[in-house]
């Protein structure tokens, strides 16, 4: 079914183009009436005559008879309300769609998300959830948009300190390292190894040493570098699980995956015509980037000692992800301060040929996660805090409070509903924030019953679906004869109606946060629906109706709610 937003634009489009082809309707909902077109302004500028009066002429030519009544307001406004039969059409397309009105891409494109992105032997902390649940969010919803995704977990797997964390696992013996790390203690080993590399000397030298190894392709010190790598992905995945988060062990293609590739980046940027030595290092100078002096800046693709940087290993990847994997659209949800690298990088592979003007590449940029005082949030010992520990710490505030409320739930129940909201709680109050902010970590803000939290668009739901149970029969949705007669049924109506504009502008946007305006804005509309309007109590045709606006209500709030990997309970 074409959403009713894109059919009323497309109608009012055609009006405004036989004034001037292209000119910008400004659709938009409205509070006085359903809809609010306030582009006649913009358009009597650029044909230079009254608003008024283009807005008298536009009247006169808006083929919106079946759909709308239009009036001018003010200078030249135009004032739109659905009509009776157009709103009962579209929401009986929507009863009978199992999608509610989001249509599957017909071209389906292959999305490439590059998400998560922890560091072998270190733990996940309250710094990668932004990136882990923004990108979940992002792949969901190109999932269910009929794109074929492909995740990227670009853990942090290679480098100078893995020949200190190699002999610290040779200290330790292998059974004890690994009994270590599967336990998830990250942390420790890798704080232990760190102790011994700064305060040893003989460590320090064992480790440079086993760093060459490594490089080199020596068969045991690769062995033992996998199991460090083993032993934390693992451990990483138990964390996404207990997060509900997509990602598996066949998304992690770690930096050392491209190790490979990176010889040849060189020579193919120096084939372009585009590398240059720098004080002893390769490097690209792009137009456009300088340093705080104005002078160029420089992109080092190889160091001096021949080793290779970030730039190299990024520039590798977007050409595998272009010329091998397909991709027509790759996303970094990646902390905001990598902004310039990732400019310097892609406008690099721009001028090598390797990443097209038709492929979309956007750096998904997000602020932090702030503590109470505003800084950056930590432990009360100055430490990191640890990812799990924040969804323990949350599941064990939403069992209290649901031990506190009356229910017949056993206590295995309320264990796997305090995890789900737990998860909302977490998920929500980062996805809700717009995510270029900071925002500040309030565990008893997020985890609240009520106000703009997970749990309350939970709770929402599942108080929607206690109407059916209390209904004493198997509920079928079925084509209605609406009247819609009550504003505040008329308002629910609306809003349900514009769930595909809502899910378009996040998907076009990259974010979040749109989606859980809209799905806060639906269950506030609900429940002034509900107070509004008895709903068992009801009888014939207004009972049908109701009925009808609680099921798609629950249908809307599960599937945006899912969308954003928020599950909803049937019952709480």
């Amino acid at each position: 079914m074409p959403a009713t937003y894109d059919t009323l634009l497309r109608r009012l489009q055609a009006g405004f183009d036989r004034l001037s082809p292209g000119a910008d309707p400004v659709l938009r909902p409205s509070d006085r009436t359903d809809y609010q077109a306030n582009g006649v302004m913009g358009l009597a500028k650029t044909i230079g005559r009254p608003p008024r009066e283009v807005a008298e002429e536009l009247l006169g030519q808006l083929d919106l008879a079946d759909l709308a009544e239009v009036e001018i307001a003010g200078p030249g406004f135009l004032n739109i309300t659905l009509t009776p039969a157009f709103l009962a059409r579209q929401l009986n397309d929507l009863v009978a769609d199992a999608r509610l009105g989001i249509a599957a891409a017909e071209a389906p494109r292959t999305v490439l998300i590059d998400y998560s992105a922890p560091n072998v032997a270190k733990e996940m902390h309250v710094g990668h959830l932004r990136s882990t649940v923004i990108g979940d969010a992002l792949a969901r919803t190109n999932r269910f948009l009929g794109n074929r995704v492909i995740a990227r977990n670009h853990v942090g797997d290679w480098g100078t300190p893995f020949g200190m964390l190699i002999e610290h696992l040779i200290d330790l013996g292998e059974d004890a390292a690994v009994q270590t790390l599967s336990m998830g203690d990250l942390d420790t080993f890798y704080r232990a190894a760190r102790t011994k590399f700064d305060a040893d000397e003989h460590f320090k030298e064992r480790s440079r040493a086993r760093v060459v190894l490594l490089q080199g392709g020596d068969d045991e010190t690769r062995r033992l570098w996998r199991l460090l790598v083993s032993q934390s992905i693992a451990y990483f995945q138990e964390v996404y699980e207990k997060l509900d988060v997509l990602l598996t062990p066949e998304d992690v293609v770690g930096e050392s995956f491209y190790n490979p590739m990176l010889d040849d980046v060189v020579t193919d940027l120096a084939a372009a015509g585009i590398l240059e030595e720098s004080d002893g290092a390769q490097v690209v100078f792009l137009p456009g980037f300088s340093n705080r002096d104005g002078e160029p800046l420089p992109l080092i693709v190889q160091k001096s000692d021949e080793g290779f940087g970030y730039a190299a290993t990024d520039l590798a990847a977007v050409r595998d992800r272009v010329s091998v994997l397909g991709a027509h659209e790759i996303l970094y949800v990646v902390g905001a301060p990598q902004a310039q690298h990732f400019d310097m990088v892609w406008a690099a592979a721009r001028a090598a040929g390797w990443l097209p003007d038709s492929v979309r590449i956007e750096h998904v940029a997000f602020g932090n996660v702030l503590g109470p005082d505003r800084k950056m949030f930590k432990t009360r010992s100055g430490t990191t805090v640890k990812l799990v520990g924040l969804i323990d710490e949350a599941t064990e505030r939403a069992l209290a409070q649901l031990n506190a409320r009356e229910s017949d739930m056993s206590d295995e129940e309320r264990q796997r509903l305090a995890l789900d909201l737990a998860r909302a709680a977490l998920k929500y109050a980062d996805l809700s924030t717009e995510r270029q902010k900071d925002y500040v970590f309030d565990i008893d803000r997020m985890i609240a019953f009520e106000g703009d939290t997970g749990p309350y668009l939970a709770y929402a739901h599942a108080r929607i679906r206690s109407i059916f149970r209390r209904l004493g029969e198997t509920y079928v949705a079925h084509e209605v004869n609406w009247s819609l007669g009550d504003s505040a049924a008329r308002q629910l109506a609306l809003g349900l109606l514009a769930f595909p504009e809502a899910l378009e502008v996040m998907t076009k946007t990259l974010q979040p946060h749109r989606l859980c305006t809209y799905l806060f804005d639906l269950a506030q509309r609900f429940t002034s629906f509900y107070e509004a309007c008895p709903v068992l109590s009801a009888e014939g045709d207004l009972r049908d109706e109701r009925l009808a606006l609680c099921d798609l209500s629950a249908r809307t709030l599960s599937l945006g709610l899912s969308l954003l990997g928020i599950n909803a309970p049937e019952r709480m």
